[in-house]
């Protein structure tokens, strides 16, 4: 990241900051407006969109910035940034067409809302850094084949397990190593958990109960390493991933591991829980020659033939600035699908489910998303949990832990997500013989 502060540093010198919007105010919006507005030379919130104004404002004056406009256009907000004024907005289109934003952050923390507005910022051939791995998990592929229509970028940013997992993982090839391992450090899961038993924590750090949920029961991790097997062509070894529980450091553990399965499977994304440095991700990789082997022992990375690197710690929105300069200045996204999806996060009941009932998506009361291999997936027609955030209806009682596939609901066809969903297991159809595991009827 040396050459990130030089840039801004450039910047910062000639007058010429890059100009960022935001979409979102919550819990991530509020810091990251804070590191920039602060800390960051070379770089401006000029303008943040939320459907609440109220909210927006707050997270300017969070950071110190009292006096906020409020624009109803896309014209209004370009003449706000050409006299430097800080401003807010309820309205994507508004933030997307000014012509003097530069990059675009989607920090929503929803799947169909954030889905709309990154296609609106794309169509306006702007780069877009999203803080939602949600959304990158469910519907990143097809997002992506807009963003190359339109010729600009879309990814995922540094600072949250997905981006420095990628960072960690393209240090390691870059050295001639072969990844074979790309994991999460979780230091507590339960897949039980409900917003009502998170009350007190969430009020405790300041988020909501859903978003607290959905990390505790292992959702949002399932969509992290979704995430990261989209970007690395790596799968899963098994649905939910191999989930191994240790208390041992994590250079430990690399015996857990059968290496010629690995090289079998390509390499999988995965999970240990409770192992140490926690939280922090880790990268398994293998070294080819006897050559290399030898200095790797001498270095003190073990005998092989899995050699361990990790990093103690994500720092969420503090990296977010690095992800923006990578992105804007230097053309490098940080965390991208490569394609047709590789692994997606499906729905698993949360407890015994009545036909009739409305599934209330993730970090909620009634299910929660494991990792499976897209493949599985669309063979076994499996429900997306990022497709379940509003109005899915259950069309047969489900026991608890069972899979929910789309014959078990009835939706809303018409719905963004849904048509969107539909275009993205189009991506897979060159791949597949029978066509017709594909139509879901959706």
């Amino acid at each position: 990241m040396i050459i990130i502060d030089n840039a801004l540093k450039v910047r910062q010198d000639t007058n010429n900051p890059i100009r960022v919007g935001i979409i979102g105010a919550g819990f991530m919006a509020r810091g990251l407006v804070n590191q920039i507005e602060r800390y960051i030379a070379g770089m401006r919130v000029v303008a943040i969109c939320n459907r609440s104004t109220d909210n927006a404002r707050l997270c300017y004056h969070k950071a110190g910035i009292e006096k906020v406009s409020v624009c109803d256009s896309p014209q209004q907000l370009d003449e706000h940034i050409d006299r430097e004024a800080y401003t807010v907005c309820n309205d994507v289109e508004i933030i997307s067409q000014a012509r003097h934003v530069d990059i675009v952050v989607e920090a929503t923390g929803t799947i169909a809302f954030g889905a709309e507005a990154v296609l609106k910022v794309l169509r306006q051939r702007k780069p877009v850094i999203m803080l939602n791995a949600e959304l990158d998990a469910t519907l990143g592929p097809v997002l992506k084949q807009y963003a190359d229509r339109y010729d600009t970028l879309l990814c995922q940013s540094d600072g949250d397990q997905p981006g420095v997992i990628m960072n960690l993982y393209r240090f390691v090839k870059n050295m001639g190593f072969t990844p074979l391992v790309c994991g999460n450090i979780k230091g507590f899961l339960d897949v039980r958990k409900n917003p009502t038993d998170m009350i007190e924590f969430a009020t405790n750090v300041g988020q909501t109960t859903r978003m607290i949920t959905n990390f505790t029961d292992g959702t949002k991790l399932s969509f992290e390493q979704a995430s990261v097997a989209n970007a690395t062509n790596m799968g899963v070894a098994q649905r939910g991933m191999s989930a191994y529980r240790s208390t041992k450091h994590i250079d430990e553990l690399t015996s857990i591991y059968d290496v010629d399965q690995l090289r079998a499977l390509g390499g999988i994304t995965d999970f240990v829980v409770g192992a140490k440095p926690g939280p922090g991700v880790y990268v398994f990789a293998t070294a080819e020659d006897e050559f290399t082997q030898n200095y790797l022992k001498y270095l003190k990375l073990g005998p092989g033939p899995l050699y361990s690197f990790y990093a103690p710690y994500h720092l969420c929105f503090f990296e977010v600035p690095n992800s923006i300069v990578r992105v804007f200045q230097f053309n490098d996204p940080v965390v991208t699908p490569l394609g047709a999806p590789v692994v997606e996060v499906i729905t698993v009941a949360k407890r015994n489910l009545k036909s009739g009932e409305v599934l209330d998506s993730f970090g909620g009361y009634l299910t929660y998303g494991q990792c499976e291999n897209a493949d599985i997936c669309h063979q076994e027609k499996l429900l997306p949990i990022g497709l379940t955030e509003e109005g899915v209806r259950l069309k047969r009682d489900i026991s608890q832990d069972e899979v929910l596939t789309f014959d078990d609901v009835e939706f809303d066809k018409d719905r963004l997500v849904f048509k969107l969903y539909r275009e993205q297991l189009a991506l897979n159809k060159a791949e597949v013989q029978d066509k017709k595991s594909y139509e879901y009827n959706l």
